[in-house]
């Protein structure tokens, strides 16, 4: 009996206009999804490589250690496709030199801010706003269209157990949603290897597993639009409670808890931020001029009795010495300001930190939220995607910083013993070992640890709408 029943609710659902409707527009859209962002990708790696290409170029013709600052940039991630997330909004680059503080800049949106009026299509929006909204046109007048109709009664009074048309009406509106889907997204995975994306077999568990999460999500709608419509008498009213239902919590419940989260948690903007740094940077400069003009005033009060020979050659002598002492002073110059840049940051991290988390926890209410917080972190582009890349460029600043400090130590060496000797070395300088910075990764284990909890949530939240379709359903009047 039950196959019969999910059989005949597949063949009305094939039949119906609702699912020609829906697989166009799950083919069009999913398949404009991935060909943007292929297009989009391919693009960012054309820059990407360029860019690195110049720096290796500028490094290679560098004449002397003074000239190897240079800067650091995001290399694209294949997963930013399916869920750009915060890739387009964070920046894309940072400098790396003694004087410079990690700052990453220069976001695709500033270079073309009509994208950020109108955003990215991409797999998860299409699926967070479109396939939702679909899964209650597709099911609001499940129960309540049938009593409409005359058909539920007809078909109720041939004995057939309530919970049996039911979950027959949940698998053939289930069935008949994810069919288009699943086929729309094996013609993107076509895409993919037809243009030669480089996903590894990691990215091809995120990409199935993104795929899992978004049909649980637009099943909590379908198993919500269930319920509604088994409380309801008329569907266009079972359609007007689901169409509020899903603005609070697509649109509402999501903003509504970031901006909660800003009134109880205060981070510092970027401008007060850079105040402070600049102000500092100020200080110690004036500081550490105030202590070279010291010790330039105390050498030429150890030379003053001497002869204009005697003091060059004193100078001369003592020439390696003083540049030492000079740089001695300007590097407990610049490690004072890298570590309070370094505090500042942090703190403001932190902050910002617990801004999200709070944030998070409060919308996650909404299985809207839910999905996209999945959705992000298995596609590694969360907001904790700025705070890894900023994290490995100091690490890597600290490495960088220690090599151009001890070839400033060879060079200078070299200097002082052909000033001492008169014999010119015209050896070009080339660097040699120097670090290379590689970008941050994730662990499997962590990116599925970070996702569990909002994976466990949004099926208890399914979980809980069926049982109270089902409830509802047990109990309506089909008169």
């Amino acid at each position: 009996m039950l196959w019969i029943l999910i059989e005949k609710e597949l063949k009305s659902i094939i039949k119906s206009p609702k699912f020609a409707a829906t697989f166009g527009v799950c083919a069009v859209l999913i398949l404009l999804s991935f060909f943007i962002g292929i297009q989009e990708y391919r693009a960012s790696v054309a820059q990407y490589d360029s860019a690195i290409q110049l720096v290796d170029q500028t490094l290679s013709e560098a004449s002397n250690p003074w000239q190897l600052s240079h800067p650091v940039y995001r290399r694209p991630d294949p997963m930013q496709i399916f869920v750009s997330g915060v890739s387009y909004d964070i920046g894309r680059t940072s400098e790396i030199s003694k004087g410079s503080d990690i700052k990453i800049e220069q976001s695709p949106y500033s270079n073309d801010p009509i994208f950020a009026v109108f955003r990215f299509l991409d797999f998860a929006f299409i699926v967070h706003v479109v396939l939702s909204l679909l899964a209650i046109v597709f099911t609001y007048d499940a129960v309540n269209g049938e009593r409409e109709r005359g058909t539920l009664k007809l078909v109720l009074s041939n004995s057939v157990p309530r919970a049996h048309y039911l979950f027959s009406k949940l698998v053939g509106l289930w069935i008949g949603l994810t069919a288009p889907i699943l086929l729309s997204m094996l013609f993107g995975v076509l895409l993919l290897l037809i243009f030669r994306i480089p996903m590894q077999e990691i990215a091809w568990i995120k990409l199935m597993s993104l795929f899992g999460v978004s049909v649980l999500y637009y099943s909590f709608f379908i198993t919500a639009a269930l319920f509604v419509s088994s409380i309801t008498r008329r569907s266009s009213d079972s359609f007007l409670v689901l169409l509020i239902l899903w603005v609070c919590l697509v649109l509402i419940v999501p903003r509504g808890a970031t901006m909660a989260a800003e009134q109880f948690v205060v981070v510092p903007s970027v401008a007060d931020l850079q105040s402070q740094k600049d102000r500092y940077t100020m200080e110690r400069s004036f500081e550490g001029g105030k202590i070279l003009r010291k010790v330039w005033a105390d050498r030429e009060a150890n030379t003053a009795s001497m002869s204009e020979e005697e003091k060059a050659e004193y100078m001369k002598n003592n020439q390696a010495r003083f540049m030492e002492e000079n740089n001695a002073t300007e590097a407990a110059s610049n490690a004072k300001i890298a570590e309070f840049n370094r505090q500042l940051n942090e703190n403001r991290r932190n902050l910002q930190t617990e801004q999200e988390r709070l944030a998070f926890h409060l919308s996650r209410f909404s299985p809207a939220s839910l999905y996209k917080l999945v959705a992000m972190n298995l596609c590694g582009t969360n907001t904790s995607m700025k705070t890894r890349y900023e994290e490995r460029m100091y690490r890597y600043r600290e490495a960088f910083i220690a090599y151009q400090d001890s070839e400033l130590k060879i060079w200078q060496e070299k200097w002082a013993r052909q000033r001492n000797t008169g014999v010119v070395d015209n050896t070009p300088y080339e660097p040699r070992g120097m670090p290379r910075f590689e970008p941050p990764t994730e662990e499997v284990t962590e990116v599925f640890r970070s996702s569990i909890i909002d994976f466990g949530l949004l099926s208890i939240y399914t979980i809980i709408a069926f049982a109270g379709a089902f409830v509802a359903f047990l109990r309506y009047d089909v008169r």
